[in-house]
């Protein structure tokens, strides 16, 4: 499959998207509110390890912390959804802002403008729905990413950016549109 028609196959799952992105912003905001991801970046960086969990057990490893615990299945290493491809900005998804429009205009998530940085948390409604979410046995190694990911890589967009690129240099290195050998 060439990159265009991986493009293709992965704009017609959507839900997929929303839903993972819609579970990792509820897992760093904390029940008070209080905690925002600050940063398109940070949260395309979080998402990166999320979307990819042979990367985040590289990143584990790159940390001295067991790789097992992402506990990646023999279908992740394989499938079409486990390549990553190399946009503009490296794994930044193009799509990423109009995720996060559709998240807003359903009500789940926010945005609010800090000076240049934008701030994304959730809503009382995205709580809801993560919730439900949860509750369907689907969504459990993503939860469990997710906090893996909290635990070990809740740094500053910066920090987290070169750490991806410091560990993964291969990210920045490839053409545009193209797989990143895992």
């Amino acid at each position: 499959m060439n990159a265009f028609e991986y493009i293709l196959y992965i704009e017609k799952d959507e839900q997929s998207h929303l839903g993972r992105l819609l579970i990792l912003v509820n897992t760093f905001a904390r029940t008070d509110g209080t905690h925002e991801i600050k940063g398109l970046t940070k949260l395309a960086k979080l998402d990166f390890l999320l979307r990819y969990p042979v990367y985040l057990e590289r990143a584990l490893n790159q940390i001295n912390k067991n790789p097992d615990r992402a506990e990646v299945k023999p279908h992740e290493r394989e499938s079409v959804e486990s390549k990553m491809v190399r946009f503009k900005y490296g794994p930044w998804d193009f799509r990423y802002r109009k995720y996060i429009n559709l998240l807003i205009a359903k009500g789940l998530i926010y945005i609010r403008s800090e000076g240049r940085a934008v701030h994304i948390g959730i809503t009382d409604t995205g709580r809801q729905t993560a919730a439900k979410l949860l509750k369907d046995d689907a969504h459990q190694d993503t939860m469990m990413r997710a906090r893996l990911i909290r635990q070990h890589f809740d740094r500053s967009a910066t920090n987290l950016m070169n750490f991806i690129y410091g560990t993964f240099p291969e990210i920045g290195t490839m053409q545009y549109g193209k797989e990143i050998a895992l």
